[in-house]
């Protein structure tokens, strides 16, 4: 790969790898009998589209901690994006979203090939929850056989039971603070838990650690890495309430909805009067969110001024991470690559 960074070029690689494993993987699954054809098949949905940033923070920890552009280093990036679609696929279940990418989530399209069964409902989620799982089993399945040498491998293996705890721990988090009182500063935990550490941090580290990269610049990493994770998914809940659903591919009302611990609503909370809050519980406790509520409470939001407070929050973010990642003693190609991600990944529209 040429020395200038190439986001369009990095996915078309990382799509390569993720499209000819996983039609592998499919193939055998469903060559153990006919009846698997539309697990599998969600097998194939799950990566068949995406932004690759994980993939693009492990290659460029790689990559910073001097070691050149390698194959076998691909497929071991390309494994982060096998992680992200089994975390996508529970978080969808967990979620009871209906649409990810414009499309049917697995556990609703899963409702077909069970739809004469007895409770298909909960059938066609106990399948999607199975798909979940199977991605990141073959999420460590193509890490391992990547072709990195072994003692490389040692190095970062252990990181994997850390991203697969903190992620966990972070979607915990979320459910346990589902339609609690709006706290920003608990909701921003479950950020950083719940995506900004499997998004940024630990791709990053882990694409070091198979470079070898010494202690002292796994902390710059990480430095980089967690206010830009944040970020990160501070963008993607403004987004969720107030991006073109023909863009995000998902439902604008689905955060309120579910009263998920966003910052975004925790700041409204914090900024609001006794009667703007009384409105806004009024609003969220309709029993269908429909758009009349939905713009209410968006109107409320403009009007305290939430999203530019989160807004800010982002900007700070990136502005951290920015900072931090010119501190580090990385090639100029690594600082460049970091940089354009780090925008990328915080000044998107989907």
């Amino acid at each position: 790969m040429a020395e200038r960074w190439d986001p369009a070029g990095f996915r078309a690689r990382i799509d390569g790898e993720l499209h000819t494993f996983v039609a592998e993987e499919a193939d055998r699954f469903a060559g153990i009998d006919p009846l698997l054809a539309p697990v599998a098949e969600q097998l194939m949905t799950a990566v068949a589209h995406g932004k690759r940033l994980r993939a693009a923070f492990c290659y460029w920890g790689w990559r910073a901690a001097g070691q050149p552009d390698s194959a076998a280093l691909l497929r071991a990036a390309a494994s982060m994006e096998l992680v992200h679609a089994a975390a996508v696929v529970h978080d969808d279940l967990i979620d009871d979203s209906p649409l990810r990418r414009g499309q049917p989530t697995a556990h609703r399209a899963l409702r077909g090939p069970v739809r004469r069964r007895p409770r298909a409902g909960a059938a066609a989620r106990s399948l999607a929850m199975l798909v979940g799982d199977l991605l990141m089993m073959m999420a460590g399945e193509l890490f391992a056989a990547s072709g990195l040498p072994a003692a490389y491998l040692a190095r970062a293996r252990p990181l994997w039971s850390v991203m697969a705890r903190e992620l966990i721990a972070g979607e915990c988090l979320e459910i346990l603070r589902t339609g609690a009182g709006p706290d920003t500063e608990a909701s921003l935990k479950v950020i950083r838990y719940k995506t900004a550490k499997y998004t940024v941090e630990q791709p990053l580290l882990i694409g070091g650690l198979l470079a070898g990269a010494g202690a002292r610049l796994r902390a710059g990493y990480s430095a980089y890495a967690l206010p830009l994770g944040e970020a990160f998914q501070l963008r993607d809940d403004l987004l969720g309430l107030f991006g073109d659903p023909r863009s995000t591919g998902k439902a604008n009302a689905d955060d309120l909805a579910a009263q998920r611990p966003t910052a975004l609503l925790a700041e409204t909370w914090r900024l609001a009067g006794p009667a703007e809050r009384d409105r806004l519980d009024a609003l969220l406790g309709r029993r269908t969110l429909d758009a009349e509520a939905l713009d209410g409470i968006r109107s409320l939001m403009v009007r305290l001024k939430a999203p530019d407070r989160i807004e800010d929050m982002i900007a700070a973010r990136v502005t951290h991470s920015l900072d931090a990642l010119h501190d580090l003693d990385v090639p100029a190609s690594a600082t460049g690559a970091l940089t354009s991600l780090a925008r990328s990944a915080t000044s998107r529209t989907s």
